[in-house]
């Protein structure tokens, strides 16, 4: 019995992709818009970058397996079926040693990981905020001083005037 297939069976079946791995998976998308009452289709390839947290069912029929990347501040995980004709190729970039079967707890790593950050900004900013605070403060009573100085070079330029038109008039 022949078996017809869009994809090579036997080469996605070698495939050793392992929890841990760094991979890129290259799927076809077929986008689809209307012109003039005629419906166009356009084919292209997108990239989907990102580790590897678990492989299920192994190499048979229904096998698949968990990528994950942060897109944007923002976890973002697919799951790809092994044998889907909508994956164009799947490449190794990186094989990392695990010692867990499903890397599960990345997830909530990266969560905590993104909350010490957020805790570290919002300290730094109450820093920066204060400095600011000072800063502005510092350049008011700067003003003040400057505006108390040329208020007296004012009044002795006005007593200078009077005395002069005193002098003037006697």
């Amino acid at each position: 019995m022949t078996i017809h297939s869009p994809i090579n069976v036997e080469e996605r079946k070698n495939l050793d992709i392992r929890p841990g791995d760094t991979i890129r998976v290259w799927q076809k998308i077929t986008e689809r818009y209307k012109e003039k009452d005629k419906i166009k289709e356009k084919k292209r390839l997108q990239a989907f970058e990102g580790l590897v947290l678990a492989r299920k069912h192994g190499t048979e029929a229904g096998g698949t397996f968990i990528v994950r990347r942060v897109a944007s501040g923002v976890g973002v995980e697919r799951i790809f079926p092994l044998y889907s004709p909508t994956i164009d190729k799947i490449e190794m970039i990186r094989r990392a040693k695990v010692r867990q079967a499903k890397l599960y707890h990345i997830r909530d790593k990266a969560a905590k990981e993104i909350s010490r950050e957020m805790r570290r900004t919002i300290t730094l900013t109450r820093a920066e905020t204060e400095a600011k605070v000072k800063a502005k403060e510092a350049a008011e009573a700067e003003k003040a001083d400057a505006a108390k100085i040329k208020a007296k070079e004012m009044a002795i330029k006005s007593e200078a005037k009077e005395e002069k038109k005193e002098e003037v008039k006697a």
